[in-house]
């Protein structure tokens, strides 16, 4: 039976569609028109509509046999009530058609559930799925509104009716990413990258394949009840190995500039502040996380994961990295990728 996907044209949602349909499982996308060519291309039957509107995940759900939630707002400048009414209002119409259909759902979540700063200050490793979440601050829109989306999810799983799982990721890579890796790209490109602290710290993030590997197995292993998982990292690269790794794959020799933690902290308040009076709505705390990713030991732990699910990185991430690499160049070759 057909398993119904949101987000398929998505960096993570894209990966699991690859991924289902390695393991035999036909893939509908409930997608907006535009999308329509790339999940088509990936193999999946698309299904237009909007993933708040209740006609077209009737219109999707027909004959399925679980629904992975994928999609999700995170654009940075808005309102609270633009991320909820997608974040929140797409994952309820979800929970709905699972119940409805009597299918597992499994639910795109992320460790900004946690609170971001909090976790940072737990220390390495310290951050498990039963970590209670933290009090969020008023500007987190995308965190406040993924929490509330799975605490939705939980409810619904808690009360009957709905076998659910929520994956935690972090800082996602790979194939179709729009953001991250066509950054990390142009710094390796441009031969110089900066190094915050030491360089020696684990980084938390993770390749988008081996994320959808978690959600495949989340989905076909999902039971009656709520369950979660941090899929935070697959590898214990260190933050210079990994931009070491990004520079071998795009064929440079890059020169470290060795930036001191607490100045870059000072840039970032100082940014920070510029932005609020400049453009309101961007979120003042996101440099702060990103000092925290650089800088600090991965604080998430990953074993449910690989207990409970057998999860363990299908791709190398030196293979990750090289995939990702390619596609970002081959964006840049044919105009139609610009980082920055």
């Amino acid at each position: 039976m057909t398993v119904l996907l949101t987000g398929g044209s998505g960096l993570v949602g894209s990966h699991v569609i690859e991924a289902l349909r390695a393991c035999g499982h036909p893939v509908r996308a409930l997608v907006r028109p535009a999308a329509v060519p790339t999940v088509r291309a990936l193999g999946a039957e698309p299904v237009t509509g909007d993933v708040t509107d209740r006609a077209a995940w009737a219109r999707a759900a027909v004959g399925i046999s679980g629904i992975v939630h994928a999609a999700a707002f995170v654009a940075r400048r808005t309102s609270l009530d633009a991320f909820r009414a997608v974040n929140v209002g797409g994952t309820q119409r979800a929970i709905e058609s699972a119940r409805a259909a009597g299918v597992p759902l499994v639910h795109l979540s992320s460790v900004a559930v946690y609170g971001r700063d909090a976790a940072f200050a737990e220390g390495p490793q310290c951050v498990t799925e039963d970590y209670a979440f933290r009090p969020l601050p008023d500007w987190d829109f995308y965190a406040r509104s993924k929490r509330e989306a799975e605490l939705a999810v939980q409810l619904a799983a808690r009360t009957g009716g709905v076998a659910a799982v929520a994956i935690r990721p972090n800082v996602i890579y790979g194939e179709r990413d729009r953001l991250f890796a066509p950054r990390v790209v142009r710094f390796v490109r441009h031969g110089m990258v900066p190094q915050v602290g030491s360089g020696q710290n684990h980084l938390s993030c993770v390749y988008a394949g081996n994320v959808a590997a978690a959600v495949v197995t989340a989905l076909e292993r999902a039971r009656e009840g709520f369950r979660a998982y941090n899929t935070t990292n697959d590898s214990d690269f260190t933050q210079r190995e990994f931009f070491e790794t990004f520079a071998q794959a795009a064929g440079r020799t890059v020169r470290w500039i060795p930036v001191p933690t607490p100045l870059v902290r000072a840039g970032i308040a100082l940014y920070a502040t510029w932005q609020s009076v400049t453009s309101p709505g961007v979120y003042p705390g996101v440099g702060r996380a990103a000092v925290g990713f650089l800088t600090g030991e991965n604080p998430y732990n990953s074993e449910r994961a690989r207990a409970e699910l057998d999860w363990r990185p299908q791709v190398p991430p030196r293979e990750a990295i090289a995939r990702t690499v390619r596609w970002v160049t081959r964006g840049r070759e044919r105009g139609d990728e610009k980082p920055g």
